[in-house]
């Protein structure tokens, strides 16, 4: 499939409540908003079916999980996509047998689903309790090939790791994507509490590979157990130089729209040189945990 010279990508930001079948008007309610504006991918936070459970650890949340096969929201995107003729990578809570994922499904712009995506990096801390719910992933970095280029979406805790960036762009994706879940942190946490960090990490990645990046979170606070946390918002789209395009604050609501210029993109990642100078016969440390690689 042949890469289009432009795309007009949207990141939703929105707020979400314990209801599932409101999420789920309210997320078709944006992206129908995106599309009649013109998008033709459309990126919808992280895990938007439901508050974010994973701020506590409670037995009945793995409820909300369902299969891929027959999920009760899939197929209605489904549908959506085709009929809009948009691109929609799709977050969703998985359950596969007796393993649970934190996942995302990539529908096509006639309504496909190329494939399916389990988060790699799982977080466990305060307030982000996710390696009790979620199954590392075991489907390695995924890189689509859509109506509209070729797609490569990490999810949330992903996007702080350049190997995720890197790996979905040596996949031969045209552009990067995160689907996110995060704001402040419970009062005992030390780090801080900061969406700018969050956006610098992930800018840092459009950087080092020339590569345009978006990011969609949610907005909002939500209160699950005993915990209450306020998320940040700051959905974003950056360019492939670094440049900071189009960004909501914490309390806008909708799709946010950039025009991605992926011929320019091209040309300014093969002048740049990053891939050429890479120097992969001698990066085997990052194969270990500890730096020490290991022979026979």
């Amino acid at each position: 499939m042949s890469t289009p010279e432009t795309v007009k990508l949207a990141v939703v930001q929105m707020h979400v409540t314990d209801q599932l079948d409101d999420n789920v008007a309210r997320a078709e309610a944006h992206v129908r908003d995106a599309a009649k504006q013109g998008a033709q991918v459309i990126l919808l936070p992280e895990l938007f079916e439901n508050l974010y459970f994973c701020q506590v650890e409670r037995e009945d949340y793995f409820a909300l999980a369902h299969p891929q096969e027959g999920h009760p929201f899939i197929g209605r995107f489904q549908n959506l996509a085709r009929e809009l003729g948009v691109v929609l990578p799709l977050s969703y809570f998985e359950r596969a047998g007796q393993a649970h994922y934190n996942s995302l499904v990539c529908l096509d712009a006639d309504g496909r689903v190329l494939g399916n995506y389990r988060k790699t990096h799982i977080p466990d801390g305060p307030g982000y309790e996710e390696k009790y719910y979620f199954n590392p992933g075991d489907t390695g970095f995924k890189v689509w090939d859509t109506r509209y280029g070729r797609v490569g979406v990490g999810i949330c805790w992903d996007q702080w790791y350049p190997e995720t960036a890197r790996v979905m762009m040596l996949l031969g994706a045209d552009f990067l994507l995160y689907p996110t879940a995060i704001g402040t942190e419970p009062a005992e946490v030390e780090t801080p509490n900061s969406h700018h960090m969050w956006q610098r990490a992930m800018i840092g990645h459009a950087v080092s590979n020339s590569s345009y990046v978006g990011a969609a979170n949610r907005i909002g606070t939500e209160t699950v157990g005993d915990l209450t946390q306020t998320y940040y918002g700051h959905s974003f789209i950056s360019d492939y130089t670094g440049e900071l395009v189009a960004e909501f604050g914490e309390t806008e609501e909708g799709p946010l729209l950039h025009d991605l210029n992926l011929r320019e993109a091209r040309k300014f990642r093969a002048g740049m040189g990053f891939f050429r100078d890479r120097r992969p016969e001698l990066y085997g440390a990052l194969l270990t945990t500890d730096g020490v690689t290991r022979r026979g």
